[in-house]
């Protein structure tokens, strides 16, 4: 315990939380600290700890779906500890107020392809005085544990469908299904009375963090509500009747945005996205970051546009980056794949920097109909600079960006385009 104290104190002279602290109006010295322990939640299975499920929940939804409303909120859950939630790894998502709604899966293909595949859990093992270690297992291991049928289903390959449970023979496929329809634990329930109160208690909209253990038997279930933090959300909403303007006067367009108002950058990083590959990602990411710390050091924000899924721990789903990365950018696209419609991020710690700096966000599957970027005209544009695919665009006049935080749309006009012109 005196080692993590050690430890959790040196993080605050890290890189990383000094690049952090660059994109707030604070200072180094500044900076309190305090360590604040709690118990770990879950329970001992062979030489693996972990609860049974974990996850966050926010009051408001920056993606709503129809018939799901913003104030409805929305939850990210996963099987085994949160860091898969935290690192924007697969995850369910779910709206409280509608459990049986499943958000961004409108097909068993969906669901197969989004399902989580792994779980994180401690180390036993190898937890020794100085530390202690999370792996990932498979979902084989979670079904000998006896923590897979709380959130499990099977997928049929013959019948092209999935079945809540896992009495029949196929694949694994984590829906949470006994949870959210079978009522196996009151999780929505549960979830909807805390948002409520924690938005009546901040005054403002909040998020939370928890993890659940079930019991066994005559035991009781465990919920462990972990922590609560507001949740920045955009105000003074402006009618902007986006869907009106031409398309020949916009570099993107999307239905999918979080923020409000109206930014001007004349610097634009991007991903080329004839020439990016995804085996290289990570070296991309890298990129990115050279050129991150370029402009922040002449405090130039810029405008980011990529492929994939910005933050994915997994870097065949898209750019690895962390958030000091990325600290400098002030609107960030994230476009899909051809073969792969990215859902918008909801990692709980990315997200929370995205909400907490007001950094917009767009997201685009053009494929879907879900808007566009003008990569063609990108193409077109002459670099300022380039590392690989990651190219350098400087403009003048610059790019505007205009986000319609009521209706959760926005645009990006061509240098010399307004939106009143």
């Amino acid at each position: 315990m005196e080692a993590a104290i050690k430890r959790v104190y040196a993080s605050a002279f890290s890189q990383r939380a000094k690049a952090y602290l660059r994109a707030t109006p604070y200072r180094l010295e500044e900076e309190k600290m305090a360590v604040l322990l709690q118990r770990v939640v879950g329970a001992r299975h062979g030489t693996r700890f972990y609860p049974e499920f974990s996850g966050t929940a926010r009051s408001h939804n920056f993606y709503p779906t129809p018939p799901l409303r913003a104030e409805d909120g929305v939850a990210a859950v996963a099987l085994g500890m949160g860091r898969a939630v935290a690192q924007g790894e697969q995850s369910l998502l779910f709206c409280p107020r509608h459990p049986r709604q499943p958000i961004h899966m409108m097909s068993v293909e969906d669901e197969v392809a989004h399902s989580q595949r792994a779980f994180w859990a401690l180390d036993l093992d190898h937890a020794g005085a100085e530390s202690m270690h999370e792996i990932q297992y498979g979902l084989d291991v979670a079904e000998v544990d006896g923590t897979l049928y709380a959130v499990g289903s099977t997928y049929s390959p013959e019948a092209n469908a999935i079945y809540d449970g896992l009495s029949r023979p196929g694949p694994r496929v984590v829906t949470f299904s006994p949870v959210l329809k079978h009522d196996v634990f009151p999780l929505a329930e549960i979830l909807s009375l805390l948002l409520d109160m924690a938005r009546r208690g901040m005054s403002r909209p909040a998020e939370i963090e928890f993890a659940v253990r079930l019991g066994r038997g005559d035991e009781p279930h465990e919920f462990g509500f972990l922590q609560m933090r507001p949740l920045a959300v955009t105000t003074g909403f402006e009618d902007l009747h986006l869907d009106a303007i031409p398309h020949e006067r916009l570099v993107c367009a999307s239905p999918m945005v979080l923020g409000n108002g109206t930014v001007e950058l004349a610097d634009l990083v991007m991903v080329d996205f004839e020439r990016f590959e995804r085996s290289s990602s990570r070296v991309v990411a890298q990129d990115i970051a050279r050129y991150n710390a370029e402009l922040t050091s002449r405090e130039r924000p810029y405008l980011l546009i990529g492929v994939g899924r910005w933050g994915s721990a997994d870097p065949w789903l898209g750019i690895p980056v962390t958030w000091e990365q990325i600290a400098g950018a002030r609107v960030i696209v994230e476009s899909g794949f051809r073969d792969f419609r990215v859902t918008p991020s909801q990692g709980s710690h990315f997200f929370q920097n995205l909400t907490s700096f007001q950094v917009g966000y767009f997201t685009v599957n053009a494929d879907q109909g879900e808007g566009f970027v003008r990569w063609d005209w990108l193409a077109a544009q002459p670099s300022a600079s380039e590392r690989g695919c990651v190219r350098h665009l400087r403009f003048d006049p610059p790019l505007e960006v205009r986000m319609d935080g009521r209706h959760n749309r926005g645009v990006i006009f061509k240098p010399g385009e307004r939106a009143g012109a």
